[in-house]
Formats: structure tokens, C-alpha cells, sequence
């Protein structure tokens, strides 16, 4: 896999980050319906914290939304033909970078089922679940980076 950067994501990222999103592999079958409609706007760019992986032909391959007054991770995925090369990892790294830098001591995440594994093998530690509300039938892990 080519060397992959990591950038401030800009309002024209959108339809990638869009696409990156709806094409998940992690969300077929019941998990469908998170993702059913899902659009990473422009706004939502620009008013948050969203960084993306490009690797070295200019290919989006993940990204992450970190919600800075909520001390949250929003978003985070990689490309399904992108994982088990080290690009979450490097994401989840400048995450907490960036978290630390604008003085967060941590960072919650509500972990789409599947994902735990991931986010406990990047450093987060598991904190708790949430219950089914909304059009969510399922419990979710609530999971924590300390950053401080």
C-alpha cells in the first residue's frame, strides 16, 4: 500500500467522504439503515474537526470526525480494501493528537458493534454501552481515548 497522508478534509471532500460512508462494508445487512441516506456535507465539514487519509496516488481511503466541544469521535472509516494496512491507526493517532492539542483529556466514542475490536486494539478502553434509541435497535459499546 502507497504511503498514506493525513489532511484537514475541506467542504469539496464531501461526495468521497459521502461515498466512504454508504460503501462500508461494516454496514450491511441490519447496520444498513445508519448509513441508508448518510451525507457528510460540506457545513459538517467545515465546522468540525474531519481529517482524511489519502494515500500516495490521491485516493481518500478513510477519514474521522472529531466533535471538539462534545469530546467525541463523530465518524471514522476506512476504505474496506484500505483496512488491515495501518490507515485506522494512523487515524486514530492524529486523532488523538488533534484532541490533545486543542486540550481535550479525553475523547468518548459510541463504537458501531463491529468496530470495538479496533478501537480497543487503538488505545480506547471500553466505558460502558448505550442502549437502542431512534432507529437503532442495538446496544452500542461507549469506548474512551485518554489523551491528556
Amino acid at each position: 500500500m502507497p504511503a498514506i497522508t493525513v489532511r484537514r478534509a475541506t467542504a469539496e471532500d464531501s461526495r468521497r467522504l459521502t461515498q466512504l460512508v454508504r460503501k462500508s462494508g461494516a454496514y450491511r445487512g441490519d447496520y444498513a439503515v445508519m448509513v441508508d441516506g448518510y451525507v457528510v456535507g460540506g457545513p459538517y465539514i467545515e465546522h468540525h474537526c474531519v481529517h482524511v487519509a489519502v494515500d500516495g496516488q490521491g485516493r481518500t481511503v478513510g477519514f474521522y470526525a472529531l466533535l471538539l466541544d462534545e469530546a467525541e469521535l463523530d465518524l471514522a472509516f476506512v476504505a474496506d480494501d484500505a483496512q488491515g494496512h495501518g490507515t485506522g491507526r494512523l487515524l486514530m493517532e492524529h486523532m488523538t493528537g488533534e484532541a490533545r492539542a486543542a486540550g481535550l483529556t479525553s475523547v468518548r466514542v459510541v463504537a458501531h458493534p463491529p468496530a470495538e475490536e479496533f478501537y480497543l486494539r487503538t488505545g480506547a478502553r471500553r466505558t460502558g454501552a448505550v442502549e437502542p434509541a431512534g432507529g437503532i435497535y442495538w446496544t452500542r459499546p461507549e469506548l474512551r481515548f485518554d489523551v491528556a
